[in-house]
């Protein structure tokens, strides 16, 4: 049986009980249920670990204090700090050690010498007050730099007095002041220059002809040339040749320049030989056909590994104008329009296309309108190249009765004025008279619709005036 704790008062009332009450006599408490008190054990866990029991302490070799000797005196006190010993953190520092005799500490440091009175600094100043006195220091207002002096405006250079440019040096067609570099760059103001064939314009005597790249296109594959010569009885002949280089080949623009060129030079020696217009313009586009056929690289080895590479190709259109006569050949889907100055008289379109379009047309398997609508309508079936068909130049003979001209182009321009009516109505009234401008005015109109291709086109005035023979 346990023993019960013996309590002085009740835990309930706090009434004084007496030895051996088992009861409180006020309260009643039963004195019994008391637990008993624990152990007493001064050792705190501070951080709520168990403490360690006496047996597993390091034991600790305390020094012995030394005994009094027979004389009475007592032996000398030690502090801790006359001892060296090391800190918690590691850093030797006077404490208590005893691994090792006392050694006498390091005298201390020799405080350090007076400031001069020159470094003696003033009274502290508050921070506050070092701000306010900046602030009262710095000025209310900041002086502002004198301005620049005027820039001098660059010369306007279409009406500025600017210096001829040497012999053999291109000017940039932008700042008009700038050479142009071998690359086709402005050394002055870096404009990238127009290409020579990106737009052209050419007028003799009464024709003339207009080429554009165009809006969409990356370079200009339409060529054309314009001539005039004699005919073997003297009488004035015109010549206007516009060919339209075919994208899907290889170098369709050196097709095109090389077909106008051999087409025109033909026809510039057939025709004062006294050969008939019409015969001559079927062998000028035989001698087109060769020059673009001596283009192609007839290597076998350079077709195999490349199958997609095509031989160069292009389309061909020419008229020949005379006092009496009008002539026209092509081959392709490049057209040739004539366009009366009395404009009470129809219009008439004097080509038939080599394309899909047409071959529906004339089997009667589509109307025009259908034809033309569907995506495969200039699919060209007839064109020049090594790799063409079986060529069958088309040429065609017309005696006009009235003045008027004959518009010689490529689909960059009737692509916006198909019908012979839509080009009469487009084509300015005195084109006769100004030729160049109403090539103009025929190209400005297909940018002005969207320019989605090369736009070439020539006015040739029928009937040819009389002029001196001549060539360009």
């Amino acid at each position: 049986m346990s023993q019960m704790p013996q309590l002085a008062a009740c835990p309930s009332c706090e009434e004084p009980l007496e030895s051996g009450d088992r009861f409180c006599g006020a309260c009643g408490y039963d004195l019994t249920a008391v637990p008993a008190p624990p152990d007493d054990n001064p050792t705190v866990a501070v951080n709520g670990a168990a403490p360690r029991p006496p047996s597993a302490a390091a034991s600790v070799d305390w020094p012995v204090a030394p005994e009094v000797d027979t004389a009475d005196t007592p032996a000398p006190v030690v502090l801790p700090t006359d001892i060296d010993g090391r800190e918690s953190a590691g850093s030797d520092s006077p404490g208590v050690r005893f691994d090792r005799p006392a050694q006498p500490s390091a005298p201390p440091a020799a405080p350090p010498p007076p400031p001069s009175p020159a470094q003696v600094p003033g009274p502290a100043v508050p921070p506050a007050a070092q701000v306010s006195a900046q602030a009262s220091a710095e000025p209310d207002e900041y002086p502002l730099a004198a301005p620049l002096p005027p820039e001098v405006p660059p010369a306007d250079p279409r009406t500025a007095d600017l210096p001829t440019p040497p012999a053999g040096l291109k000017v940039c067609v932008a700042c008009r002041a700038g050479q142009v570099d071998r690359d086709g760059y402005c050394e002055n103001c870096g404009h990238a220059q127009p290409r020579e064939r990106d737009h052209m314009e050419q007028e003799l005597g009464s024709v003339a002809a207009v080429s554009d790249r165009g809006l969409r296109h990356h370079r200009n594959e339409d060529a054309f040339t314009v001539s005039s010569t004699a005919l073997s009885d003297g009488s004035p002949a015109v010549v206007a040749i516009v060919c339209d280089g075919v994208s899907s080949a290889t170098r369709p623009d050196e097709a095109s320049l090389a077909a106008s060129r051999a087409a025109n030079e033909s026809l510039l020696a057939a025709l004062p030989r006294g050969t008939h217009p019409q015969q001559a313009m079927h062998d000028a586009i035989l001698a087109a056909s060769e020059a673009v056929n001596s283009l192609a690289d007839r290597s076998a080895p350079a077709h195999e590994h490349q199958p997609h590479v095509n031989a160069p190709a292009c389309t061909i259109v020419g008229s020949v104008v005379t006092p009496s006569l009008l002539i026209v050949g092509w081959v392709g889907d490049s057209r040739a329009y004539w366009v009366p100055v009395d404009r009470s008289s129809p219009p008439a379109r004097l080509t038939e296309d080599d394309s899909w379009a047409a071959q529906m047309v004339a089997a009667g398997l589509m109307s025009e309108a259908e034809a033309y609508a569907d995506e495969r309508a200039h699919a060209i079936t007839g064109w020049l190249g090594a790799d063409a068909y079986e060529l069958e130049p088309h040429t065609a003979s017309f005696k006009p009765d009235r003045p008027g001209v004959v518009v010689v182009c490529t689909d960059g321009l009737w692509n916006y004025a198909e019908a012979a009516e839509e080009m009469a109505e487009v084509i300015p009234p005195d084109a006769a008279d100004r030729p160049l401008h109403s090539a103009q005015v025929l190209v400005g109109h297909a940018l002005d619709g969207g320019g989605h291709d090369n736009v070439t086109v020539a006015v040739v005035p029928f009937p040819a005036p009389s002029q001196g023979a001549g060539s360009a």
